[in-house]
């Protein structure tokens, strides 16, 4: 077994809200429970006991009990979560109304506000009864084409107090993108800004926010928060008002309470193989399990500092405000993370005394590459978490920021997805860190990777599969009444059992390795390789900034092409090709090492970072694309197209 990369020190681990839960389920329930690999196996195999003990400690909000735990455990899909259970989601992110700080703003531009739970609380209020004199009830779907501001959160939390449900897209989308997501939802709300900051560019939304509502009829009213311009001219757009006078600060908040599962959020697919999907997530849910996963997994508390760099299309912004339940100050950011220079959000970290920070491994692998030296430049004391999520993180990536940024920090590679608005596997403060490998299956998640046959294995590579229900499975899909869409998205691969599309591996100390996408697997010669076995390899070269690998048809087989984007002033030449191959057939197998290597100017991306290797793939074969509006730079897909290198042997 390799050494860890960290261990936490023993008084870190005694005060974790971890360490207090199991001793709590020990002296409770199972007294056999020592360690964290007993409190998974018993969260698991008594889930009835498991999830109420976790909505006790986290302190749940309900004005009424649940009539019983589950409802048909044998069912997936299909299981209930606590039954006559009825709560709101706002009221549980509210539930301290004090001076501390709940929100603070930091953009791009320069601007920075800070909101005090106090002050956050009447916010909501006012743009709740906003909502209710625009005939807003519970149901009614209220959506946001925002930067990542206090005003989003405030409208997010005014929704769902009602028992609306809350729907966002960054605005960086083109309006074909935001009209493919809230077209199919029909918003009667919509919660806009005039622009937005990005790479020092001030952007005009304005034309495209007109272009939207002119095809959304639904749309009965548009909220416009000035950001580019303190009073924009908003009289091309119908039937809207400005942020400041829209509600009424003499209202009080009121809660409606709502079954457990009502639903709060409505989440979409990336989009690149189709329309969007439209993800329904249930309030309590999404709440139960964002608390176990803060409080319990990332060990928030209420003096914390959360950042996680992200924008408000991504699944993360709603797994960050979630936060606010356990008291902690939200950090949000609007702008790029590598402006005015690769320092900037370390710059943000020490300006802020943030302890936890969430980001991308596509940023950490990039600010690396940058030569950044965070723990030399700045004043990281405070900062004592590190999670990072969007693709695999490579072990380089470990011994970077361990020799880098600190050396005593928790760095937690997680991953789950949109589908479940929350993680599969992810951290803890109990265990060590091993580089390349995230630490451990989240509590209450009967997770386990399947051979083709769907039988469990560890130390061999498979499908990323959940044995049983959990609360935040999605209530379904919009417009999907009979379930069909829903149970061909998870189901249909292994009956009764979620299939979530990543490729990975169980270890044998209980860590969790993702090796890829499943359909992005390559398969040469019938022998499956996940794509991110090549990128931790290829990325390791100082000369190649990025990567990306898709299997071409070719003859009666598949071969690998492996395509990068270099370094500025860097050529690929026979020399670099032979560099790349030597580091994938030492460090992994002949299988993995690329027929064809090609150079790239770009790689073309989802809005929320992560690369698209299916799309490529279509591009390659010259098969069309489709909703290319998904991409955060459609245009990078010209450059896979007609390649002279791809029709040779």
């Amino acid at each position: 077994m390799a050494d860890a990369a960290w261990q936490p020190p023993q008084t870190r681990a005694a005060a974790s809200n971890m360490q207090r839960f199991l001793e709590h389920v020990r002296d409770e329930y199972a007294p056999e429970v020592a360690n964290y690999a007993g409190l998974w196996r018993w969260s698991t195999a008594n889930p009835e006991r498991f999830w109420p003990a976790v909505w006790a400690h986290c302190g749940v909000v309900a004005s009424t009990t649940w009539s019983r735990v589950l409802d048909k455990p044998e069912a997936m899909p299909g299981a209930r979560w606590f039954p006559g259970a009825r709560l709101n989601f706002a009221e549980n992110l509210l539930r301290y109304r004090d001076d501390r700080s709940a929100l603070i703003f930091v953009g791009e531009n320069g601007e920075r506000r800070e909101l005090t739970y106090a002050q956050l609380y009447r916010e909501v209020a006012r743009v709740a009864a906003g909502l209710r004199g625009a005939g807003v009830v519970a149901g009614d779907r209220v959506a946001g084409f925002l930067p990542n501001r206090p005003e989003t959160v405030i409208a997010m939390l005014a929704t769902t107090s009602i028992g609306a449900i809350w729907s966002s897209c960054s605005p960086d989308f083109g309006a074909n993108g935001v009209l493919d997501r809230f077209g199919q939802i029909e918003p009667r709300v919509l919660f806009t800004t005039d622009g937005y900051f990005y790479n020092g560019k001030k952007i005009d939304s304005l034309p495209r926010i007109s272009e939207v509502v002119a095809e959304l009829p639904s749309v009965r009213r548009v909220v416009v928060v000035p950001y580019a311009d303190p009073q924009p001219d908003t009289t091309a757009i119908r039937d809207s008002v400005a942020w400041a006078g829209f509600g009424d600060t003499s209202v009080e908040l009121v809660f409606e309470q709502l079954p457990f599962d009502h639903p709060v959020y409505v989440m979409y697919s990336s989009g690149t193989t189709g329309a969007p999907k439209c993800i329904v997530h249930g309030a309590g849910g999404t709440l139960l399990q964002h608390l176990k996963e803060l409080a319990l997994h990332t060990d928030l508390k209420r003096n914390d500092r959360i950042f996680y760099f992200t924008t408000c299309g991504w699944m993360m912004w709603n797994w960050l405000v979630s936060s606010l339940a356990v008291g902690a100050t939200v950090v949000l950011y609007d702008g790029s993370p590598m402006f005015p220079d690769a320092d900037a959000m370390w710059r943000l970290l020490a300006d802020e005394r943030v302890s936890v920070f969430g980001t991308s491994a596509k940023y950490l692998a990039a600010v690396d590459k940058a030569g950044v030296r965070p723990g030399a430049d700045h004043d990281l004391a405070a900062l004592r978490t590190i999670l990072s999520t969007g693709s695999p993180l490579a072990p380089e990536s470990y011994d970077w920021v361990y020799r880098e940024v600190k050396a005593d920090l928790l760095l937690a590679s997680i991953s789950g997805g949109t589908d479940i608005i929350s993680c599969f596997a992810l951290g803890n403060p109990l265990l060590p860190v091993y580089r390349g490998e995230l630490q451990c299956r989240g509590l209450g998640m009967a997770v386990a990777v399947f051979d083709d046959a769907g039988r469990p294995v560890v130390g061999t590579k498979g499908e990323l599969v959940c044995t049983q229900p959990f609360p935040s499975m999605p209530v379904g899909f919009w417009n999907d009444p009979d379930g069909r869409k829903y149970h061909a998205a998870y189901f249909d691969r292994f009956p009764g059992v979620w299939c979530h599309g990543d490729y990975a591996e169980l270890t044998e100390h209980g860590g969790v390795v993702i090796h890829g996408r499943s359909d992005a697997v390559l398969n040469p010669g019938g022998v499956r390789i996940g794509t991110a076995e090549i990128y931790r390899q290829v990325e390791k070269l100082p000369e190649i900034l990025e990567s990306l690998a898709v299997g071409q048809r070719w003859g009666d087989d598949v071969r690998v092409v492996l395509f990068v984007r270099l370094r500025d002033g860097v050529a690929l030449d026979d020399a670099l090709r032979q560099r790349v191959r030597d580091v994938i057939r030492k460090n992994t197998t002949p299988r993995h090492v690329p027929a064809k290597i090609v150079a790239v100017p770009d790689i073309p991306r989802t809005i929320s970072g992560k690369i698209v290797e299916l799309a490529v793939r279509n591009a390659i074969h010259g098969e069309p694309v489709q909703n290319t509006d998904a991409l955060a730079n459609p245009q990078a897909l010209t450059h896979f197209r007609d390649l002279p290198e791809l029709h040779t042997d």
